[in-house]
């Protein structure tokens, strides 16, 4: 499947998922910026490409119906979660991202993330011949 990643969202959500093997390019990298929703609309029904926004005009399925598109997905699951903390009388909100996903690590402060600290998980082999791929049972034998 290949994306293309509208105007409203970081650049660096093209590479995420690039780096995951997706195909992806962006509304600015084809110069469709500031253009109708409509010609967005249309150039990727015309590629084959999978919209991907936070533009909730796009969530309006009598004006792009779900069967004439290879498809179209409004984010709002980060708004959603935000929310959601409010309601709950949260302080914050924390995201947890690998350290050598540093694509991921700019996206996050693009959109009001701050990093609090680096963390990285060791491990020390038991049994050194032992398969490492098959998870220890924490349950005694009996």
């Amino acid at each position: 499947m290949e994306f293309k990643i509208d105007e409203n969202l970081p650049i660096e959500v093209a590479e995420l998922l690039r780096q995951a093997g997706y195909g992806a390019t962006t509304v600015l990298e084809q110069n469709l910026g500031g253009r109708a929703d409509s010609d967005v609309a249309s150039v990727c029904q015309r590629e084959g490409y999978a919209l991907v926004t936070m533009d909730m005009d796009f969530a309006d399925i009598r004006a792009y119906p779900p069967e004439q598109y290879p498809g179209i997905i409004v984010l709002r699951l980060k708004q959603q979660a935000e929310q959601w903390a409010r309601e709950k009388v949260c302080w914050a909100v924390h995201v947890r991202s690998n350290v050598v996903r540093k694509d991921a690590h700019a996206f996050y402060e693009t959109i009001g993330y701050r990093r609090i600290k680096t963390q990285f998980t060791f491990r020390k082999a038991l049994h050194p011949h032992r398969n490492k791929d098959i998870p220890c049972n924490p349950e005694p034998a009996l």
